[in-house]
């Protein structure tokens, strides 16, 4: 992986993440990061991640995903890189799926 080029990553967050601010924990910090994207609960309780951007950006957010805003608990999270598609204009979030 090149420093330059962008990446996705997608992420499935597992345990006390929902409820507890984690979507906007992530909205602020991929918008920190300068990634685009989306985050969003799902109704099994998990929350899903998708941002795109350069690789360590995306690895800042990924530690950031182990760790959580304050009252969660992370147990797992579960997550590939891929090539960037570049459909994303900004970082939001989307209803639950």
């Amino acid at each position: 992986m090149t420093e330059t080029q962008d990446y996705r990553l997608h992420a499935l967050i597992t345990g006390t993440v929902q409820g507890v601010g984690f979507r906007y924990f992530v909205l602020q910090s991929a918008q920190d990061l300068g990634l685009t994207g989306w985050v969003r609960n799902r109704w099994d309780g998990r929350v899903e991640v998708t941002a795109e951007g350069p690789h360590n950006a995306l690895n800042n957010l990924l530690v950031k995903l182990r760790r959580g805003p304050l009252g969660a608990e992370v147990e797992d999270v579960q997550y590939e890189f891929s090539e960037s598609q570049g459909e994303f204009k900004r970082f939001g979030v989307l209803g639950t799926f």
